[in-house]
């Protein structure tokens, strides 16, 4: 979302700049959020980590939504709890944005509820998208073109968004229950189709969205985790992203690995059954610098991770995630979920 400080001249690019206006502000309940979290024991950088598995709830999702999920690249916010929200109400959801859409896409003109603009919104929920039965029911929205062929009723979609919580407890434990909590969300589609949909949920359920940007330790920790997990079959080369600043442009460095030997290192630093520790992330990320010094004579610990790509998913400092694997899905996510609520202030 780069464009978010450029000069706003036409309604989708005034609706981006809606967005950044809230994307910079706090609500009420983000300060009462930030007073509650000061008292709780959560911390973004505990030692210790379970590998990702596969959750037993993750057996209910249906899979043609979960493949649809799949190999999309997706732009990761934090989002403050929904005030109000209720899942009985997602059809009236559908109609209430399909108009809100239609009115901004008119330059903010007043129009009627489900009067018929070309496209249309489509709420509905993931069910088993979560990591215990505490967590929310994920759900997905879906903007779609109207089409006008009838072998195609469903229409193109334009745009999606999703919003979960995998094992949110940190979060769930201090919201009371006229709120519900999904601090993941993830959109794939123009950013003016975000800008607007982030509008209409911050005007309907007094929610803040915030860009969720991935840090150099956090895609380490990300590196070793998704290395970590046991592959039927690597679809994917385990790949590196490093910047180096220098004038008058950056320069990128790329180190790929195969994806069997990057688990064999892996296996030859890790101690903890079941765990990845902050010790073997740094250990591992320190063999791969040393093996790289020892080839081109370059210190990469110098340098800034950008990017990290495995079989499991792929993940940029700017926010963006691609995931890959079924098996690991909600594992992934219960990382994203957490670095979301880290960010809720």
């Amino acid at each position: 979302m780069d464009s978010y400080d450029r000069s706003e001249s036409t309604p989708e690019q005034s609706a981006s700049s809606r967005l950044k206006n809230y994307l910079t502000g706090a609500t009420p309940l983000q300060k009462r959020l930030e007073s509650v979290k000061k008292q709780t024991s959560f911390v973004l950088t505990p030692p210790q980590r379970k590998i990702l598995q596969c959750s037993q709830l993750q057996e209910d999702v249906d899979p043609q939504k979960v493949a649809f999920l799949l190999h999309k690249q997706w732009t990761l916010y934090s989002l403050t709890p929904l005030h109000k929200f209720s899942y009985t109400n997602l059809k009236e959801y559908s109609r209430l944005l399909s108009a809100f859409i239609a009115a901004e896409k008119q330059k903010g003109l007043a129009v009627e509820v489900g009067e018929d603009f070309n496209i249309r919104v489509i709420f509905s929920t993931l069910l088993g998208m979560k990591g215990t039965q505490r967590d929310p029911e994920a759900f997905l929205v879906q903007i779609l073109s109207k089409s006008q062929s009838s072998e195609n009723r469903e229409g193109k979609v334009l745009w999606t968004g999703w919003f979960c919580c995998i094992f949110g407890d940190s979060l769930l434990e201090t919201v009371s229950e006229d709120f519900t909590c999904l601090p993941l969300f993830l959109a794939n589609g123009a950013e003016s189709n975000t800008a607007i949909v982030g509008t209409w949920f911050q005007k309907t359920f007094d929610c803040y969205f915030s860009p969720l940007v991935i840090s150099a330790f956090n895609l380490s920790w990300m590196a070793a985790m998704w290395t970590a997990c046991k592959m039927d079959h690597y679809v994917a080369t385990t790949e590196f992203l490093w910047s180096v600043p220098c004038s008058p442009q950056s320069l990128d460095i790329s180190y790929a690995i195969h994806p069997e030997d990057a688990k064999a290192l892996w296996d030859s630093v890790h101690k903890t059954p079941g765990e990845v520790t902050q010790e073997e992330v740094d250990l591992f990320m320190d063999c791969l610098y040393s093996h790289f010094h020892r080839h081109f004579k370059i210190h990469l610990s110098a340098t800034r991770l950008v990017r990290v790509s495995t079989s499991v998913a792929s993940a940029h400092t700017d926010g963006k995630i691609k995931i890959l694997c079924h098996k690991y899905l909600t594992g992934v996510l219960a990382y994203l979920t957490e670095l979301a609520i880290f960010q809720i202030e």
